[in-house]
């Protein structure tokens, strides 16, 4: 393949496009480039070593931890440490945010936000599982100790976010603000290539993702955008495909390439919604807005949400365009459920 081109040479290419950082991106993206190698041998053989179910401990959220999930949580907090560019990290897998003491960490000028391990009860079944990664710029000075202040960022002050997506294949797919771009795993050579460069989703989708057994739960304008997706009018191009995996990454994935949305709204249990807004949430609105979609709460734009505490929650609602902009009509239109 003599025009391949690998993550760390698309990287330097666009060095440019990186005004806070020049070599520094690179050398923190190698290191989720790592982790995610190390993760990802692990999972290809999870039914062959003793790193399967659960851990036997609960996560700040009171959700039981696989032992993937504190395994991944090891390696890739173990690789962040590893760099001179990152002085804490906050993950969905820790109670409060990680500051790393070394010098050469608080001389750090970034923190990573990450959900080390997406949909990790997924991997007794052999389903696709994935690693979601923020990058902000610290807010407080360079060499003293990382606060809160640090972590607790909207949206729209991240300078990299991605994913990876372990699956039949090993993608990883990030944004820098110039793009999204995605890079295929090759384990023969070890290295991750250029396979889906400015990845761009359709601005209608016909796929709805979301768990409907739910249903009778959800607010009243998601009831009624459901049914909508259902309906037979053939001229519309509906009714709409559901598919729904349960891995966040995953239904994400599709829904970029093919074009769709997915949805997490609020429910009885969970009246701020289920999904994290700086571990999930912000880095997946990033990177579907750069690739030409919206990402909503329902009313608002999801990287304008000022996070109030780490492992905050939100409704969350990401994908084509007019899906999106439907979706926040009837949530207009049918604003409570009189049940």
């Amino acid at each position: 393949m003599p025009n391949m081109k690998t993550l760390g040479e698309f990287i330097v290419e666009k060095q440019n496009e990186f005004p806070h950082a020049s070599g520094e991106l690179s050398s923190l993206l190698s290191s989720i480039r790592l982790a995610a190698k190390i993760v990802n041998r692990e999972i290809n053989k999870a039914g062959l070593v003793d790193i399967l179910g659960a851990a036997g401990d609960e996560n700040v959220q009171g959700e039981e931890q696989q032992k993937l999930d504190v395994y991944a949580n090891e390696k890739f907090k173990a690789a962040m440490e590893a760099r001179d560019q990152v002085c804490g990290i906050a993950s969905e897998e820790e109670d409060n945010a990680v500051v790393f003491n070394k010098d050469v960490n608080r001389n750090a000028r970034y923190v990573v936000l990450m959900d080390p391990l997406d949909g990790s009860s997924n991997i007794d079944v052999n389903v696709s599982v994935g690693t979601i990664f923020s990058i902000y710029r610290r807010v407080t000075p360079v060499g003293t100790v990382p606060t809160d202040e640090d972590f607790l960022q909207p949206g729209n002050k991240q300078i990299a976010a991605g994913y990876v997506i372990y699956g039949s294949s090993t993608m990883l797919v990030y944004t820098t603000g110039n793009g999204v771009h995605g890079f295929t795993y090759d384990p023969s050579l070890g290295v991750f290539c250029l396979s889906h460069e400015n990845m761009t989703i359709p601005k209608d989708g016909r796929i709805y993702s979301i768990n409907e057994g739910n249903y009778i739960k959800f607010p009243l304008g998601v009831k009624k955008y459901i049914k909508f997706c259902q309906e037979n009018v053939p001229e519309d191009n509906r009714p709409y495909t559901s598919r729904y995996i349960g891995s966040l990454v995953a239904d994400f994935h599709r829904n970029l390439l093919k074009g769709g949305m997915y949805l997490y709204p609020s429910t009885a249990a969970y009246p701020s919604g289920k999904l994290r807004l700086l571990y999930e949430c912000n880095p997946m609105a990033f990177l579907i807005e750069q690739a030409g979609g919206l990402a909503s709460d329902g009313a608002r734009r999801i990287m304008d949400i000022k996070p109030e505490e780490l492992h905050q929650r939100v409704p969350f609602f990401v994908g084509s365009t007019n899906m999106v902009k439907k979706l926040e009509a009837f949530m207009e239109e049918y604003p409570d459920d009189p049940e």
